[in-house]
């Protein structure tokens, strides 16, 4: 087989190779995320930094995603995907270079400005990969199966991703890892370039003006998913700070070296890709039943939290991650499923943004919010709290809602 034909067959399968693609740019990208919370936990032992760590990928969704939902609409997913990989790519880059130019104070706030403008050009990527995603398959009822195909991807690479880095640390150090994640970038970028061929006939864009607003969007999407979007923001504001504090957690479970780090965030995310592959076999059902898909996933993580705070013992405690890991993966998968399959493809980028809004803008506060309760109380008690809390409002979700379908 030529160059020429390999890259034909890889356009004729170009749905497996968008996800391969991206399935290795974020497993390069946990691994920097690892090495990053352990150069900043090793600095600074204080959780207060870990939150801030993980706010600053996640909080810019607050501002960014708004915007880039309208810009997706309006300019067409593929530009905008293909600017925000680039943009990705040069964030990753200032990590990479900050560990042989500086140490201390200064290459904690380069780390930290790194992950600030990852989370900026994710705001941009995961909301014009949603809406790109419907350009790739055959029939709309491919929609989300292949949309929950990304939640098991992701969770692979988050499965492998995290010992990759805490493999490069040991050995290697961190600049290894944090160059990986740089390089990984690479792959969509060229696999955008010149190997999708997406139907661009079949996508609908905003004209400008009020009509394109995110408040439009809002207002349009219909009382059914402006529910949902509440409901999973509070959700993750009770149940979505393990991102944050894992580099604590895992310390605090099994050890302060790399390799624990590691082992804790894969069996998280082996319960991640458990949800998301059951997820994926039910995708057109649970899409149409959110009280049941979205409380019920909440509930799961919310006794998870319970269980791992009062008892945190090794063998148990990461039964409770792998948990917390399914119930989390079905919360933010379920959410983004819900969204895009039951709107209008012309509020698809922006319904994007508003999903983003929700789930990660309200994990960013949850890492803030568990991190201070973890210094009052402690990382476990505040586990409790928070799952009792999450545990909650799932309950509530199900018995107001579960005879709720969406048509």
């Amino acid at each position: 087989m030529n160059a020429r034909q390999g890259l034909q067959l890889l356009r004729q399968h170009q749905r497996t190779t968008f996800l391969v693609a991206s399935g290795l740019s974020t497993a390069g990208s946990f691994a920097g995320l690892t090495a990053k919370g352990w150069l900043l936990l090793q600095g600074s032992h204080n959780p207060l930094l870990l939150a801030l760590h993980f706010a600053m990928l996640t909080l810019p969704t607050l501002v960014v995603s708004g915007p880039a939902g309208v810009l997706t609409d309006q300019w067409g997913s593929e530009k905008v995907l293909i600017r925000a990989q680039w943009g990705l790519f040069a964030a990753a880059v200032l990590g990479a270079i900050a560990i042989p130019l500086s140490q201390g104070g200064l290459q904690a706030l380069l780390l930290l400005a790194s992950t600030l403008g990852v989370g900026t050009a994710s705001a941009y990527e995961l909301t014009a990969r949603n809406k790109y995603c419907a350009l790739l398959v055959d029939h709309p009822d491919g929609l989300g199966s292949y949309l929950t195909s990304f939640s098991v991807v992701f969770n692979v690479a988050k499965l492998v991703g995290p010992p990759i880095g805490g493999l490069l640390l040991a050995g290697t150090g961190p600049f290894a890892a944090l160059a990986l994640d740089a390089a990984s970038y690479l792959v969509p970028i060229a696999t955008l370039i010149w190997l999708m061929a997406p139907n661009g006939d079949a996508e609908q864009r905003s004209q400008r003006g009020q009509q394109a607003s995110l408040a439009t969007a809002w207002r349009d999407c219909g009382a059914d998913l402006r529910r949902v979007l509440i409901f999973c923001a509070l959700a993750c504001l009770f149940g979505f700070f393990h991102p944050g504090l894992a580099p604590l957690m895992a310390d605090q479970l099994l050890g302060p070296s790399p390799q624990a780090l590691g082992l804790f965030t894969s069996v998280i995310a082996a319960g991640s890709i458990t949800g998301g592959l059951w997820l994926q076999r039910r995708a057109e059902h649970l899409s149409r039943r959110p009280a049941l898909l979205l409380g019920g996933s909440t509930l799961v993580s919310g006794l998870a939290q319970i269980g791992l705070g009062i008892s945190p013992h090794a063998g148990w405690g990461l039964a409770m991650a792998f948990l917390i890991g399914a119930g989390t993966a079905c919360l933010l998968s379920g959410t983004n499923l819900i969204l895009q399959v039951r709107s209008p493809q012309v509020l698809r980028g922006r319904m994007a943004g508003l999903g983003q809004i929700a789930f990660l803008g309200g994990g960013g506060l949850s890492g803030i919010l568990a991190a201070g309760l973890s210094l009052k109380t402690g990382i476990w008690p505040t586990f409790v709290v928070l799952g009792c809390l999450g545990s909650a409002l799932a309950i509530w979700e199900l018995a107001s809602q579960h005879r709720k379908r969406l048509a």
